[in-house]
């Protein structure tokens, strides 16, 4: 059974951090691509970063590149986005992404908000 979760949302002040973790379980992790992507209300769903499988090369949308920073561990089935220097405008619902050839999906969101 494939499972895939997203967690460490929540409520940060502009200027600080975070970290997303998105586990996965159920099918071979290391070939896969992991993405993160956001929604916030009344916008549409946005590619945030990206993370390849074998080389591990990475992509980040240009308004987030230089503060966030999106990382795999394939012994634990785990990709971590850390979130630094938040602005207001980063909150969002983030959703993690798998593509692999044996299954692809999103998990259910995690909850980021920055606000003073």
């Amino acid at each position: 059974q494939v499972q895939v979760e997203e967690s460490g949302g929540g409520l940060v002040q502009p200027g600080g951090s975070l970290r997303l973790s998105c586990a996965a379980s159920g099918f071979t992790f290391n070939n896969a691509f992991i993405y993160w992507h956001r929604q916030a209300p009344g916008k549409e769903r946005e590619l945030v970063a990206r993370i390849g499988s074998v080389d591990g090369a990475t992509y980040y949308l240009p308004s987030v590149k230089g503060r966030f920073t999106i990382s795999r561990d394939n012994a634990k089935n785990t990709v971590s986005l850390q979130m630094n220097n938040l602005k207001t405008e980063d909150t969002a619902v983030y959703y993690c992404y798998v593509s692999s050839r044996q299954w692809s999906g999103w998990g259910q969101g995690t909850q980021v908000t920055v606000s003073s």
